[in-house]
């Protein structure tokens, strides 16, 4: 009786075969222990006191008058989108923020950058001090010096009234571009160190070249050394942006949000809705819009840092 013979497929390569897995182990439960302290003091003091200000956001707390809280749903959005003084604060911090931030930091903070790298160490070391110096100092002390610079009787009108210019009290006709300018007075040393490591990061063979090619001052910088520095100046804005979203100090020192709320952005806005009204339900509903608008300008700065394949 004839046997067939058992079917092989040797000579035949063989076909890809599906990839280990690693196992975890009571390995990866150790390498993880050292993470726990501080997973456990973000719950405790970040989530924790967000959710609870998620909760007061939905009701109608009150500091005083109040015997219990109660649960209101959306009715503290609501009353913010209907409120012209809040409206008028989304406009003022919106303003405050493209001129103290995007532009005036940014630009200054670049350009002081640019030119300290060119500069002899003397004037380096004597430019980096005083700008640091500005940085350094608490919010409430450069609001008081600002608005020592600004008021009537202040430094800026008497080198004006010295130099034969007409004066005028700033805080009183332009009082936003006046916590604006003392904004980026404070805060343009941060933008310049990021923009100096950046340009200290780009080789020299590449400007030399460019040089030598007959690239002018200006060509560089647009087509060599902003290219190169993208990433720096995307992570910059983001933090200078959420910096500037949450100024209170500064601006409450120089104008209180005033006069007739013409510099009253969000972070005096739920100041005052929730501290001097009482009001914390609602206030705390201004935090989130607030905690929602630098949550999308975080967004779009990580958007724009993104790897790009």
């Amino acid at each position: 009786m004839a046997t067939t013979a058992p079917h092989t497929d040797l000579g035949k390569t063989p076909g890809p075969t599906a990839p280990l897995r690693p196992r975890r182990g009571p390995g990866a439960l150790v390498r993880a222990l050292p993470l726990t302290p501080a997973v456990v003091l973000l719950l405790l003091f970040l989530a924790g006191p967000i959710a609870y200000c998620v909760y007061i956001a939905f009701s109608d707390l009150q500091l005083t008058g109040q015997a219990q809280d109660s649960f209101v749903g959306f009715e503290n959005f609501t009353r913010a989108f209907g409120d012209e003084a809040f409206l008028n604060a989304v406009w003022l911090t919106l303003v405050f923020t493209v001129l103290s931030s995007l532009i005036g930091q940014n630009t200054l903070g670049l350009a002081l950058a640019a030119l300290m790298r060119r500069a002899s160490k003397p004037v380096r070391t004597l430019t980096g001090g005083i700008v640091v110096t500005a940085w350094v100092l608490p919010e409430v002390v450069a609001g008081f010096l600002l608005y020592a610079f600004f008021r009537r009787e202040g430094t800026l009108n008497a080198i004006l009234d010295w130099l034969h210019l007409p004066s005028q009290n700033w805080l009183f006709t332009l009082p936003i571009l006046a916590v604006s300018f003392a904004n980026v007075w404070r805060g343009t040393a941060f933008s310049m160190l990021v923009y100096s490591a950046a340009l200290n990061e780009i080789p020299k063979e590449i400007t030399e070249a460019a040089e030598v090619d007959g690239a002018g001052g200006w060509r560089r910088m647009w087509h060599i050394t902003l290219p190169m520095i993208r990433r720096s100046i995307g992570t910059n804005l983001m933090l200078n942006t959420l910096q500037t979203l949450s100024v209170f100090g500064l601006i409450w020192v120089m104008t209180r949000g005033g006069p007739g709320g013409r510099s009253q952005t969000l972070p005096l806005f739920m100041y005052e809705q929730a501290f001097q009204n009482s009001l914390i339900g609602y206030g705390t509903a201004v935090a989130l819009l607030l905690l929602l608008v630098g949550s999308l300008f975080s967004l779009v700065y990580l958007r724009l840092l993104r790897t790009e394949v």
